[in-house]
């Protein structure tokens, strides 16, 4: 139970962030009874991998983001809270967040930061007003409005208008960039009946770089079959209206036609872990993650454990399963089912990525690699499992059956709440 200290609210661990590694986290300290508190910028936990299928259409935004609150009802000892933290006192161990009430102080036994990653645009920072990412469900949300808008157009304009609307950039060819790319041709074949051009542009010299080898091979001409335009070692070096430039590792420039163009390169680790790198002195990489030590403290502060997009250790990738390995190994370290100091091991479970209706790739390890049908049903499972709560894996099986086996679009249909935040992407592109 948290309680009040010399007019100061102490608790026995702090949790900032709501994704997969805070809330296995919290999960594993109720096993032992232990008190949190858990402070979270959004009251819903978001299943970010199917962002992409709110964005497109697939799911309505509410099937991959339930309440914290619900999540974490029937687990003991947890308090969650809404608010934004602005400062650490890493000596003190005092933190202090923003709340609509006003600024809070809380003084914690442990601190769990796992605050993920943001979108990195690698120094060109004016394409964030460009582009449309998926980071957020505001996020995937501008994106769908931006599918809805560009496809009402085409469907009442001039064979050069209609050319022009429906012409689709998709930067970065890892999971999802691929999966965005992909849904975006399903989407005009089988929902609008509409033909558009989607142009996929990689960096690096293979489609889904992690996967390597046929699995590569597999996903690049499982798309170049469905229509879209793979360019490989190539970067985007402009982006203006209309139009995207790119050159090749060769230096050969050319402009590419693109009413929407959708980011999904690279990540960097977001504002608080800037916060907590300056107030323990933790070193960062390019990205802004904190290189963290293999028990996953932060610099010298044994109270202090970072994990998931925000950090870097080991090479481990920055994908949720790691996350909540992550999460689960801290509680564990706190709630003293291991020792303090027992450096994490990330058990890799495998990695999967879909491309299509009944086409995906999925790596269990260097030997055992399955794609297409098989691939993808094993895709949907996983995720199905993930997916929090019964009414969310109920709903999500409806929407897939009529998305994936029929022609529907039920995000569609999914009517706003609240006002979708603005940004000048969403005032250029979808007004």
């Amino acid at each position: 139970m948290q309680h009040v200290d010399a007019g100061m609210e102490t608790t026995d661990v702090v949790i900032v962030g709501s994704g997969f590694g805070g809330l296995a986290a919290a999960k594993q300290l109720s096993k032992s009874g232990v008190d949190y508190v858990l402070i979270s910028a959004t009251p819903e936990h978001l299943f970010q991998p199917l962002l992409y299928q709110v964005a497109t259409g697939v799911l309505p935004s509410t099937d991959i983001a339930p309440p914290i609150a619900s999540i974490l009802r029937r687990h003991k000892g947890g308090d969650v809270r809404l608010g934004k933290v602005v400062d650490i006192d890493a000596e003190a161990a005092v933190l202090t967040y923003d709340t609509e009430q006003g600024p809070r102080q809380i003084r914690y036994g442990s601190l769990i930061a796992a605050t993920g990653a943001t979108q990195s645009y690698f120094g060109r920072d004016d394409f964030a007003d460009k582009t449309f990412s998926l980071k957020t469900i505001d996020d995937a949300k501008l994106l769908r409005a931006q599918i809805e808008r560009v496809f009402a157009e085409a469907s009442k304009a001039d064979p050069e208008t209609r050319e022009r609307l429906l012409s689709f950039v998709v930067v970065g060819a890892g999971p999802t960039g691929v999966e965005v790319a992909g849904q975006l041709k399903e989407l005009s074949k089988r929902h609008f009946h509409q033909e558009i051009s989607v142009t996929l542009v990689e960096g690096a010299g293979a489609v889904l770089p992690p996967f390597g080898g046929s699995l590569s091979k597999y996903a690049r001409e499982s798309l170049t079959r469905n229509g879209v335009e793979v360019l490989l070692d190539t970067f985007v070096t402009d982006i203006e209206a209309g139009k995207v430039t790119v050159k090749t590792k060769d230096g050969v420039e050319r402009g590419i036609g693109a009413e929407t163009v959708v980011w999904s390169a690279g990540v960097a680790a977001g504002g608080f872990a800037k916060l907590l790198a300056e107030a323990t002195g933790c070193e960062t990489d390019r990205a802004g993650r904190l290189l963290i030590n293999p028990d996953c403290t932060v610099g010298g502060h044994a109270d202090i454990f970072a994990i998931g997009d925000m950090t870097s250790l080991n090479g481990y990738p920055g994908q949720s399963p790691t996350a909540m390995q992550e999460g689960r190994h801290v509680a564990d370290i706190i709630r003293r089912d291991k020792q303090p100091g027992t450096p994490f091991v990330y058990w890799d479970k495998g990695s999967m990525a879909v491309i299509s209706t009944f086409s995906a790739v999925t790596k269990l390890n260097d030997r055992v690699k399955f794609t297409g049908t098989i691939a993808w049903i094993t895709w949907l499972a996983v995720h199905l499992f993930y997916l929090v709560g019964f009414r969310n894996r109920f709903t999500a099986v409806l929407s897939w059956l009529v998305a994936f086996i029929g022609t529907g679009r039920p995000g569609f249909d999914e009517e706003e709440t609240k006002p979708v935040a603005d940004s000048p992407a969403h005032r250029r592109q979808a007004a």
